[in-house]
């Protein structure tokens, strides 16, 4: 088992650790994701949420094991700023036009888009214009996982009669990460290089244990014992569970994070049981990473 996150060799910490880098413009979310992978030394590497060449900003990707975890980021809350380009001079009620889109949405993908082209509803949860210049209205938009900003903007366009498209696109989080301590590549290569001369400071600095990745959701913590059980495939039993209180008042079905006392992550799991009962099945298990 891994011990303590904050207290892992480096070669642990690289195969099992997530950098919350910053994006530049160019290259797809995928190419960056395979440089970090080479820069690394690792086996592989996983991005957290696609985003398009041009868009710059919050991109987590995960390190060797930690590719394991990708599917917390499915259903978390993402934040952009953009910038819409009207067809025409802004009209004076953009506000209130832009606050009517704080609801659930109907999107269709886009024709290169990788999943099924089938209308689907996201739910946009803020909608604040920041600035207005000219044509440009500058927007924070705060919205479910899998949210199209392109679309977005063209049907506010139409909303507000003259027509618009998106600008420039920055993500500014991707739960639970944010653009407060993002990592550009230079100060990856930068910290690796340190790191083999012996300093292993700035590397400590720039890539995070991975159970960082999983702070946003529910948590479970389960006997040393019961972790060695669940290495085996077996699930997550009421007995072995030492602190349920994570989970108090969440619904069932839910995706949560089991943990061992010393914060070490378990698994994954769906809740399915009690915590507080005597016996049965709490969680039915959906990753093991240990």
């Amino acid at each position: 088992m891994r011990g303590p996150p904050d207290d892992r060799p480096l070669a642990d910490l690289l195969d099992f650790g997530v950098v919350n880098l910053d994006k530049p413009p160019g290259p797809s979310a995928h190419q960056v994701a395979g440089w970090v992978r080479d820069m690394a030394g690792v086996d592989r590497a996983a991005h957290a949420g696609t985003l398009d060449p041009k868009v710059t900003g919050c991109l987590p990707v995960l390190l060797g094991d930690a590719t394991r975890l990708a599917q917390v980021f499915l259903e978390g809350t993402k934040e952009y700023v953009a910038v819409l380009e009207l067809h025409g001079p802004a009209p004076s009620d953009l506000d209130a036009v832009v606050a009517e889109f704080e609801s659930d949405v109907y999107q269709k993908p886009p024709r290169k888009s990788a999943v099924s082209r089938r209308l689907r509803s996201r739910r946009i949860h803020t909608l604040d214009v920041l600035e207005v210049e000219d044509r440009r209205a500058l927007l924070r938009i705060r919205c479910e996982s899998g949210t199209y900003i392109r679309k977005l903007c063209h049907d506010l366009g139409l909303a507000l009669g003259t027509g618009a498209h998106m600008g420039h696109l920055r993500r500014t989080a991707t739960d639970p990460f944010d653009d407060t301590d993002l990592v550009n590549l230079h100060d990856l290569a930068d910290a690796l290089a340190f790191a083999e001369e012996g300093d292993e400071t700035a590397i400590r600095e720039v890539v995070s244990p991975a159970e960082r990745a999983l702070t946003h959701l529910p948590r479970l913590t389960v006997a040393p014992s019961a972790a060695a059980q669940i290495a085996e495939g077996a699930p997550v039993y009421a007995p072995g569970v030492v602190d349920g209180e994570g989970v108090a008042g969440v619904d069932r079905g839910t995706l949560v994070a089991c943990f061992t006392p010393d914060d070490a992550v378990v698994c994954l799991g769906t809740l399915v049981g009690d915590p507080a009962a005597e016996s049965g099945e709490v969680v039915s298990l959906e990753r093991v990473l240990i």
